[in-house]
């Protein structure tokens, strides 16, 4: 049974594939772009890292502890294509993915913990890991472009449990946690460009790119620390913010 993330990914990786879909703005004046190709890229080498090395499958829950950035979208991603549940409110989880892997945070009551590096050109965690722990940077670039789940995933399962622990299923993941297109944004034969501010929060704008990419439009998502000037909004092309 197909789930609406396999269709989520299946529609980014054809059709457009090489439009911009997500692109990033860091500090210390990263830009990271991903066409649907490239993320598609990327979220397949996820999922496999999840599924391979990690015993992850539908019903496996992973803890983001993750500020909203382009590698949180991706992780997410990579879990719900694999049927697994995305844990945002701080609740228990088998896996957790952390900025910030010290040995108390590791020992939260998770089997496995992910170490994300956030900077644009991080190839690897930069310093010392406690042990078990798994470089997400420098282990996923080692996966398959391509994903085939071992276990079909299962649209009644769990995908998302949001900060208030509300809990929408893989088959309700696009039609209800996504966030609608706006009433005041531009109709819709117009193609979407839109600004997300990371500071919204990790929920918030996952529901929000899901929106726009259901809708074939594509996300500018910007670091707290970066100033929103009218020349970005120009040279993005941004349509709505």
């Amino acid at each position: 049974m197909s789930i609406p993330a396999l269709e989520l990914m299946s529609a980014l990786r054809s059709g457009r594939s090489t439009a911009p879909r997500l692109t990033w703005y860091g500090p210390d004046a990263e830009r990271v772009e991903l066409s649907g190709r490239v993320l598609d890229n990327w979220v397949a080498k996820t999922s496999n890292l999840l599924q391979d090395e990690l015993d992850a499958e539908p019903g496996t829950r992973l803890a983001l502890e993750l500020p909203a950035h382009w590698k949180t979208m991706v992780l997410a991603l990579g879990a719900w294509q694999l049927g697994m549940e995305v844990v945002l409110d701080g609740g228990e989880a088998e896996l957790l993915a952390t900025a910030d892997p010290a040995p108390a945070a590791a020992a939260a009551g998770s089997d496995a913990v992910l170490a994300v590096a956030l900077g644009a050109l991080a190839m690897r965690w930069p310093g010392d890991l406690p042990s078990g722990v798994v470089d997400y940077a420098a282990e996923v670039r080692s996966h398959g472009d391509f994903f085939m789940p071992f276990v079909e995933p299962e649209a009644d399962r769990p995908a998302v449990r949001g900060a208030d622990g509300t809990t929408y299923t893989h088959g309700a993941l696009l039609a209800d946690f996504a966030a609608p297109r706006p009433a005041e944004q531009a109709g819709p034969d117009e193609p979407e460009r839109v600004l997300l501010r990371a500071e919204d929060g990790v929920g918030p704008v996952l529901a929000r790119v899901l929106g726009v990419w259901a809708r074939d439009g594509s996300v500018v998502l910007v670091h707290p620390e970066v100033a929103v000037t009218e020349r970005l909004l120009a040279d993005e092309r941004i349509s709505a913010a």
